[in-house]
């Protein structure tokens, strides 16, 4: 990955200005001084006025805007504008849209038009691209370069015949050999065996059960079609302006599934991610923090930045819950605090009309007399105090394994229990390892596992043969592992490793499980220790391990499920949050992983710098001298964060519990 594009801890926003009269753009960048924004991502969804009719090119006011910012001190990042086709483009070839899984095309009228697969999109949008390029790819102002937008957002998975076709091309370049799918995907069952790569379609509505594999390769074919697409966008920049790095937005959250960021990853020359908070979730807060967690492990542990994120409100929840004061603020640092060397938002001003109107923005429909714009001039004003944190690294002694494989293939359909959903019990465990006052990586399984005190596994179904000896490596030099259920169950082919579960696990837990036991939705069990637990048990006997809890009652009363081999430990069931919490901070302690904070309060160290967030209704007083840097103050052994606050501080003296 190159340097990074933009200086200190960068305040950005996408910019539209085609949504406003040319009267409006010199009040912008006043407005953008004022807030201290550094740097724009312009021309996203700007195809239509750029290229009005086929080859026809009109960027006369592109230039205008572009010279403003540049006059303005205001960096760009350029959009290649081609996330999404203007009408006549999709009026002329609607063999370019996408096909849902049912055979229904999705018509044009919102953005993402396109099949990722279709030459004829592919020729219009690389057209545009390099005609972007020759115009401003020396531009001063032009710092980096964002290929489409969201890759995947809407369009991450078309079923039309384009597809198919190269879906079977993908298929016989990873295969080579139809035999060699008919034994991966099982073929035997149902009289599914291809005598052709001719035969296979994309997984479409079918009239009974859907092979697992087939789906799980089609998930696969996917997310390399896109990053295909991205490539083909990146390699056209750097042929006509290499000097110049490319990215793209990922959206690494609990609901955008579709893309393996992990196999992404070393064709960014930034990490770039979009994220918004999820009122829909129990933890927010919680879930923000892992997503900048495993963001942070895609970016290989490198500061990252945030392309996109809401001042308050979103406008595609049920119910878009608006920030409270202060909460911009906290926010946004725990972004930087967990790696992000740049904040954007979505977007500059608030539109009056479209679908993302109500959507909040730095400039709300107020206008600058608004609180919301006093708290973006806050903000401006709080990230550049804070910029020499840009280029330090985050430290953790936790590492949470995380796999979009394990994602796709645990989710599918005939499983024990649907019940059973991949990020709910990698959510759960992150959230108990943070509220305990540690910091965790998320990482990729393949990832170097030398540094961490404590690597938790939850509910990796999907497993490849390499984890398992590199586990051992990590119980071995004493550290501790912690494994939960439904882990290791399945090889990368989606088939059932055989012996016993918990599959590729059993000879490092010390245990062998003979039968699942999910419980029904609501039941409970109870466990001898006195917590409580629910979704899941299973016949579980142990082979060396030492029993930690077993349940009193439920299907499988006396039976384990909790227990440890050395410092390996097993999880067979979801734990209360309490029992889940006891139990991360017990694992914690005796893996000697320093522990600050407590439930509401974040403490995250940044090389030399320490970051509070305080979210609980209390002050809370964190052990560390130094330089508080947003107020500037001097801090002698502690300092005190009122609630709702955060301070961020170059520490002198990284203290005992910090």
């Amino acid at each position: 990955m190159t340097s990074f594009p933009f200086d200190g801890i960068a305040l950005g926003c996408d910019y539209n200005p085609e949504q406003w009269p040319r009267s409006v753009w010199p009040e912008d960048i006043a407005l953008m001084q004022e807030a201290g924004v550094g740097f724009v991502t312009l021309g996203v969804f700007s195809w239509a006025l750029l290229e009005p009719e086929p080859g026809r090119f009109d960027f006369g006011w592109f230039d205008e805007i572009l010279g403003l910012l540049h006059e303005g001190g205001i960096a760009v990042d350029m959009a290649t504008a081609t996330a999404a086709p203007p009408p006549w483009l999709t009026a002329a070839h609607p063999e370019m849209l996408t096909v849902d899984e049912f055979g229904h095309t999705l018509w044009p009228g919102s953005r993402q038009s396109w099949c990722p697969s279709s030459p004829v999109f592919r020729e219009h949008a690389l057209r545009l691209v390099a005609e972007m390029a020759r115009r401003y790819g020396e531009h001063p102002a032009v710092r980096l370069w964002h290929v489409s937008n969201e890759l995947g957002c809407h369009n991450g998975r078309c079923w039309c015949d384009v597809s198919a076709a190269a879906f079977r091309a993908w298929l016989a370049d990873r295969y080579g050999d139809v035999e060699k799918l008919n034994d991966t995907w099982g073929t035997a069952f149902w009289s599914q065996h291809y005598a052709s790569f001719d035969e296979v379609l994309p997984p479409r509505i079918t009239p009974a059960v859907p092979n697992p594999t087939h789906q799980l390769d089609f998930a696969r074919f996917c997310s390399d079609e896109l990053l295909d697409y991205h490539r083909a966008e990146r390699d056209v920049l750097r042929d006509i302006c290499p000097s110049v790095p490319v990215t793209t937005n990922f959206i690494i959250s609990s609901h955008q599934s579709e893309q393996d960021y992990f196999s992404w990853a070393p064709d960014m020359d930034v990490i770039a991610q979009d994220h918004y908070l999820d009122h829909r979730l129990p933890h927010v807060h919680a879930e923000q923090a892992f997503t900048d967690d495993l963001t942070r492990g895609v970016a290989g542990g490198a500061p990252w930045l945030l392309m996109e994120s809401a001042t308050s409100a979103v406008n595609w929840q049920p119910v878009n819950i608006a920030k409270r004061p202060g909460e911009l603020l906290l926010d946004s640092l725990r972004h930087v605090a967990r790696g992000a060397d740049a904040v954007a938002f979505f977007q500059w001003r608030a539109s009056r009309a479209g679908g993302e109107k109500f959507h909040s923005a730095l400039v709300p429909h107020a206008g600058r007399d608004s609180m919301k714009f006093r708290e973006v001039v806050e903000l401006g004003a709080a990230l550049t105090a804070i910029g020499e944190v840009a280029g330090s690294h985050v430290v953790a002694d936790v590492a949470l394994l995380w796999d979009w494989n394990a994602w796709w293939a645990c989710d599918l359909g005939s499983h024990p229990s649907a019940e059973v959903r991949y990020v709910d019990a990698v959510h759960r465990w992150h959230k108990a390892v943070t509220d305990a006052g540690a910091t965790a990586d998320v990482v990729s399984p393949s990832a170097d596992l030398s540094g961490y005190k404590v690597v938790v596994v939850p509910t990796l179904y999907l497993v490849d043969d390499t984890l398992a000896p590199a586990l051992a490596e990590v119980v071995a030099r004493g550290g501790h592992v912690l494994v939960t259920y439904f882990s290791g169950i399945v090889d990368t082919c989606d088939h059932i490793r055989l012996g016993g579960y918990p599959g590729a696990f059993r000879e490092l837990l010390g245990v062998r499980s003979e039968e699942f036991a999910p419980l029904a939705p609501g039941a409970t069990v109870t466990l001898d220790d006195g917590g409580t637990a629910d979704l899941w048990t299973e016949l579980l006997t142990t082979a060396g391990a030492e029993v930690v809890a077993s349940y009193t009652d439920g299907p499988l009363p006396g039976t384990p499920a909790v227990t440890r081999n050395g410092t390996a430990w097993y999880i067979a069931t979801r734990l209360d949050e309490a029992a889940t919490a006891a139990l991360a901070e017990r694992v914690l302690d005796e893996a000697g992983v320093t522990r600050t904070g407590s439930d509401g309060v974040e403490v995250v160290r940044r090389g030399k710098y320490v970051f509070v967030l305080n979210r609980s209704s209390t002050e809370a007083v964190v052990p560390v001298t130094g330089t508080e840097l947003i107020s500037g103050t001097a801090v002698a052994g502690s300092v005190s964060v009122a609630a709702g606050c955060a301070a961020v501080i170059r520490a002198a003296v990284i203290q005992e519990g910090t």
